[in-house]
């Protein structure tokens, strides 16, 4: 269950070890929240990179963009640095925010199934309610797509 209220009042530690309130990243008309399983990997890091290549773009539609995973403030400032990302990673250590998002479940590598965080897209408005959702999507390409679905909220 999505619990529109939990992520309005969401806050979560970044990069820098900064914690930081949904209300600290939203944009005029509100915030592109992406999901993603693991920090360096490759379609995290392309995933990442589209994000920050089309971050002018979504802040002039009026949106702040921000990933989440359960990966380490550490290993997000290693991840920003390295991408040169100029939004922030929320460190979900303990998936709170992935779980309400509904962003976990079974996923299957080599035959076995496991729960994992399954790549997923949220774009939120400024009282953190959900307007559109991807769901186990495709890195590549992802965030122009959000980024053009963007004029039809």
């Amino acid at each position: 269950m999505k619990d529109t209220n939990a992520i309005g009042l969401c806050a979560l530690p970044d990069q820098s070890g900064e914690v930081r309130k949904f209300s600290d990243i939203v944009g005029e008309k509100g915030v592109v929240l992406y999901v993603y399983p693991k920090d360096n990997t490759p379609g995290c890091s392309v995933e990442a990179a589209e994000f920050n290549s089309l971050l002018g773009d979504f802040r002039h539609k009026g949106y702040g963009v921000v990933g989440v995973s359960k990966d380490s403030v550490k290993s997000h400032a290693k991840f920003a640095e390295k991408f040169t990302l100029d939004f922030p990673l929320w460190s979900d250590s303990e998936a709170s925010l992935i779980n309400t998002l509904g962003a976990i479940g079974d996923k299957s590598m080599y035959g076995k199934i496991f729960k994992g965080v399954k790549r997923s897209t949220f774009v939120l408005d400024r009282a953190g309610r959900i307007l559109k959702s991807y769901e186990n999507v495709k890195a590549a390409g992802h965030a122009a797509k959000v980024l053009a679905d963007l004029d039809s909220l």
